[in-house]
């Protein structure tokens, strides 16, 4: 029997799928389900589904979005800059080392955690090349040959493709979660998508 999948989007310059990244691969480790990284591009997704760049929102709501990041970080123990030096850079190149390792069917749950801590940890810029050389080499083979692939025609269409079906799955924001028929926004949600895996393994069982 195949093994069930949870399909994740999410943008690697997204504050809450750094935070949610670590958690959410334990689920897929404790439940035994196979994780689909789609890197998409927040931007293009808000512009076709009402959503709003932080620096557009309201003081009330940047506000209120800086003190659940402080929360978050003392709850999880996870550091983060609040206003990384590189939050607004491109992240093209980043989601395509992503979309390469995939194609090459290496795990991509490693690159996906460095990218994110990269940019809200560590000060990097994740649209360089020299930067992402670096973090490919930390878990994944041929970073060299990725690399030029990530950048590639074909990769990057690849890259606009998965915002595109993102939108048509109905995802507006990041961390997002699909798992069968029910989908789940943030990071604050994965306490609900194990309980939805649980409830599955259980109705499955009582099939058996």
């Amino acid at each position: 029997m195949a093994l069930q999948s949870i399909d994740y989007y999410f943008w690697v310059l997204s504050d809450w799928a750094y935070f949610g990244g670590p958690r959410l691969a334990s689920i897929g480790k404790r439940h035994g389900l196979n994780i689909n990284y789609f890197p998409i591009k927040m931007p293009y997704v808000y512009s076709k589904t009402g959503g709003i760049l932080l620096s557009q929102r309201s003081k009330q709501r940047q506000d209120y979005r800086l003190a659940e990041l402080r929360r978050w970080q003392v709850k999880l123990g996870m550091p983060i800059n609040e206003s990384p030096k590189y939050g607004t850079t491109n992240e093209d190149l980043a989601s395509g080392l992503i979309i390469a390792a995939k194609h090459d069917n290496q795990p991509v749950e490693g690159i996906s955690h460095d990218i994110l801590k990269a940019a809200w940890v560590d000060e990097l810029d994740i649209a360089s090349p020299e930067v992402l050389l670096d973090l490919a080499g930390r878990s994944l083979n041929g970073p060299v040959r990725l690399l030029e692939l990530a950048g590639s025609p074909a990769i990057q269409e690849e890259f606009r493709r998965y915002s595109d079906a993102a939108i048509e799955r109905g995802v507006f924001g990041s961390p997002f979660y699909l798992f069968e028929d029910e989908m789940f926004w943030g990071q604050d949600r994965l306490d609900f998508l194990e309980d939805a895996v649980v409830a599955s393994k259980m109705r499955t069982l009582s099939k058996a």
